[in-house]
């Protein structure tokens, strides 16, 4: 099993600038693009940098309420002179879990996808990343049933797999209790499962812990 990764969602047509881009251009292309940021390339399409909405607010004009020695004495005219930097990159062969986590946690709504040389090679946005939720029920079931097959040793015929609203039960029976949290915590990974509902039995206990009959809920990010 395979989770998705960051170039099977992201766009690879990615509007952008250079440092030396107007501060006007800067802020018509993301008018006219409805977009909340673009990456600043240097002349080998490494990001440098990201000018988002919010650098541009901040440099639209001075603050009425400054004093005259907070007042910035010029304006900036350019792109690399309102950016953000260092960017906040992620790598194309990332998992989308990933991404989102970052995004999560820096607050922001897109990251530009990098080669291993830093080189732009696309963006994903946190639309992209809901896709991951768009996955058929009938997939899900699919990936679980491969997770009980080929990972976890498990005939198909022994535990049925049921998915609802990306909510995955599992309602049967498998060899040894040792290998319910293995289970439980392969197919909580798989994209598209927003829970999973577990109400296997063992035929031997291997083990002192018991964790059968029990409800987890995971995100998988």
């Amino acid at each position: 099993m395979q989770s998705l990764k960051v170039t099977d969602l992201m766009s690879d047509e990615v509007v952008s600038v250079v440092p030396g881009t107007a501060f006007k251009d800067v802020a018509k292309l993301l008018a006219q693009y409805d977009i909340s940021g673009v990456p600043v390339l240097d002349d080998e399409d490494r990001v440098v940098g990201v000018v988002s909405q919010t650098d541009v607010l901040a440099h639209a004009g001075p603050d009425p309420y400054a004093s005259p020695d907070e007042r910035p004495a010029a304006r900036p005219t350019t792109a690399g002179e309102i950016m953000s930097a260092p960017a906040i990159t992620v790598l194309a062969d990332g998992t989308a879990a990933d991404a989102a986590r970052l995004m999560t946690r820096r607050g922001i709504e897109r990251l530009p996808v990098v080669d291993e040389e830093d080189r732009l090679v696309g963006i994903i946005t946190r639309r992209d990343l809901l896709r991951m939720f768009l996955r058929p029920d009938s997939e899900i079931r699919r990936r679980v049933q491969e997770v009980l097959r080929d990972v976890a040793d498990v005939p198909t015929a022994d535990v049925e797999v049921h998915v609802v609203d990306g909510i995955v039960t599992l309602d049967g029976t498998v060899p040894r209790r040792s290998r319910l949290p293995l289970i439980l915590s392969l197919a909580e990974r798989i994209d598209g499962v927003v829970a999973v509902a577990s109400r296997l039995t063992a035929r031997a206990d291997d083990e002192e812990s018991s964790g059968a009959g029990t409800v987890r809920h995971a995100m998988p990010w």
